[in-house]
């Protein structure tokens, strides 16, 4: 299997990517990133390949290098603290729908999207929460966009492992503290809490066997 991997740097793209890198299934894996990442990433790998872009606002002067692939899990994705919902917009939905445009049109045939969205997420785009609202027309729109496959993961409290940190200071804080409390946390909570290993042995899995759900939250995602 041939993987583009968007978000790459991100909590989540990291765990995703050490996932690609340990599965034997995985032959390839383009991370699509705005500067190269260096030896923050960890392990290398010749099943790598970094392709660096200025903007993922226009990706039609490399949509050609995407072709040939057979999943695309976009990771993507800031918090929408104190953003106002036009700029919210602009980076979740405007910026997803770009990456999904050209990884499309390269591979109109066979090619499965998973998008990394969150729980909550409102479907119907008229509740009040503004993140929610936003990303719930993001799933809507890829959901109707004609790929083979497509899936919107919901994952609720993610905690990072196997040395991965996040890039907000206050979370790194929280992750800090349950830490210890993780094993009971995981197994009384699924619905709740899950990990950056279980998120991207989850898309490896959905991508590669499907799954009977096209959204899945986080107690799909521990299962899948």
């Amino acid at each position: 299997m041939r993987v583009i991997l968007f978000g790459a740097t991100g909590m989540v793209g990291q765990g995703v990517r050490r996932e690609c890198l340990l599965d034997p299934d995985v032959d390839a894996v383009l991370s699509v990133v705005r500067r190269p990442s260096g030896p923050s990433m960890g392990r290398k790998s010749d099943k790598v390949r970094e392709l660096v872009t200025s903007t993922f606002r226009d990706l039609s002067e490399i949509e050609s290098q995407f072709a040939g692939y057979d999943a695309c899990f976009f990771c993507l994705g800031v918090s929408s603290f104190r953003m106002k919902e036009a700029e919210y917009r602009r980076v979740t939905f405007d910026l997803t729908m770009a990456a999904a445009r050209a990884v499309l049109r390269a591979n109109p045939q066979g090619m499965t999207f998973i998008y990394v969205s969150g729980a909550g997420t409102d479907s119907s785009e008229h509740g009040r929460v503004m993140w929610a609202r936003v990303k719930g027309q993001t799933e809507n729109a890829l959901l109707a966009m004609g790929f083979t496959a497509a899936y919107m993961f919901r994952p609720a409290a993610i905690v990072p492992l196997h040395g991965i940190t996040s890039k907000t200071p206050l979370y790194r804080v929280i992750y800090a503290g349950m830490k210890p409390f993780l094993p009971l946390m995981l197994k009384m909570f699924p619905q709740y809490v899950t990990t950056t290993e279980q998120v991207g042995r989850a898309m490896l899995a959905v991508a590669k066997h499907g799954y009977p759900k096209q959204v899945l939250e986080a107690v799909d995602i521990a299962s899948a």
